[in-house]
């Protein structure tokens, strides 16, 4: 008989987390170019990044299967400068192996959601690599816009590379 599949929870990231979170970031460093680090922060670093994401106030969540973390996503602000308060960017990433099992969606509609609870307005979404159509398609598919090209801009596995540049509106601004 067939085990059935494991179901899948996107919850909030705890400092627990860290290792395994600092392990899917560290496989996309090194093999990856959706993000420009070029060396893969450990897990002490990775808390202290899930700490200044805690002291915003914005979301960090995981997609965990069993004991598993598959998967994090989260915003930050998009800029400190105060004028930029109500955008947030968003991070995902998603283990190897466990890529369109549509864990990117569940984690980034919860991200959405969360910012949108927050009073946030628009979320933007900073893509490494203009080839990197899977973070792009998930993007449109929930409602970001195509909004620019930095051209160039990052240097990385021996080569330029671009960012794309998405943004979706979450709510109106206070006002509207």
């Amino acid at each position: 008989m067939d085990e059935a599949p494991r179901r899948i929870e996107i919850r909030p990231a705890t400092p627990a987390d860290a290792g395994a979170i600092a392990a899917i970031y560290g496989h996309h460093v090194l093999h990856g170019v959706g993000t420009f680090d070029e060396t893969p922060p450990g897990a002490e670093e990775m808390a202290a990044r899930m700490a200044a994401v805690a002291e915003t106030g914005l979301p960090w969540f995981v997609a965990q299967v069993g004991d598993e973390i598959l998967g994090y996503a989260c915003a930050r602000p998009y800029n400190p400068r105060s004028g930029y308060r109500f955008c947030v960017e968003d991070s995902v990433f998603v283990a190897p192996g466990a890529c369109g099992r549509g864990l990117g969606r569940q984690l980034l509609t919860a991200v959405i959601d969360a910012c949108t609870a927050l009073g946030r307005t628009r979320m933007v979404a900073v893509i490494g690599d203009s080839g990197n159509q899977a973070s792009i398609r998930l993007h449109a598919a929930l409602g970001f816009q195509h909004v620019g090209i930095l051209s160039r801009i990052g240097f990385k596995a021996e080569r330029w590379l671009d960012v794309v540049l998405m943004q979706r509106e979450l709510a109106g601004p206070s006002g509207d």
